[in-house]
């Protein structure tokens, strides 16, 4: 059976579409807007150094044409340090003054949480490694589109030379969200709970780091998996 996706490196065209998918299911896939109204400064803060800075490291996923997802990464940690601290005073005037002046109840809870709980609510991240975060509209999700963006993803990793990546996952259970990642190659590095959506949402939502060792194979199954989980 024909495929009716592909997976590609990003293109300068795509950037528009990369926003628009990161606001459109900011809020446990669904449209960030609930708990934050500023589109523009929730893709900057999330987006803006993968394409505009280190574009090379992102892939996206086009179905039937459409663009439906992506993964953006990054090879060099203290380049996008770097560009944070070139970038963060503006956006952080930006966002004061906003707040300020023109959010709403719901922005400014959000903003609230960000400046007095944002950082403690972050996960132990490792130094020096390449990590990447993936999305998807909620209608594009299946085991081998996301397999094919990942193993897409880790090929270019390995072909420049990475050992390893890691990523920050959303999950709604702890305990079977760690079971699903071991699942996909990936080691459980931290987790915490993150209380921002608990306004909104009664299941706890958690934040996890997790890693994959890129030597022990750039592709998302294993091989004594592989049979088991395509079958499922």
């Amino acid at each position: 059976m024909e495929q009716d996706f592909i997976i590609r490196k990003y293109e300068p065209r795509d950037r528009e579409a990369v926003r628009r998918i990161c606001c459109d299911t900011g809020f446990l896939g669904k449209p960030v807007d609930t708990i934050f109204q500023d589109r523009e400064l929730f893709a900057d803060f999330l987006t803006a150094y993968y394409t505009d800075v280190e574009p090379e490291s992102s892939v996206i996923l086009e179905v039937n044409g459409e663009v439906q997802g992506y993964i953006l990464g990054s090879r060099f940690p203290d380049k996008q340090s770097a560009y944070n601290v070139r970038t963060g005073i503006w956006r952080a005037l930006k966002l004061l003054w906003r707040l300020a002046f023109t959010y709403n109840k719901d922005s400014r809870r959000y903003v609230w949480w960000l400046l007095t709980r944002g950082r403690k609510e972050t996960p132990l991240t490792p130094e020096n490694m390449a990590h990447f975060h993936i999305n998807m509209y909620p209608g594009a999700k299946s085991v081998p589109r996301t397999r094919a963006l990942l193993d897409f993803f880790f090929d270019y990793l390995v072909a420049n030379g990475e050992k390893s990546v890691y990523g920050q996952m959303v999950v709604f259970e702890s305990r079977r969200g760690a079971k699903m990642f071991a699942r996909f190659g990936f080691e459980l590095k931290d987790d915490v709970e993150v209380t921002k959506y608990r306004r909104y949402v009664d299941t706890p939502i958690y934040l996890f780091t997790v890693v994959k060792d890129l030597t022990a194979g750039s592709k998302v199954y294993g091989n004594d998996l592989r049979g088991k989980l395509e079958a499922e």
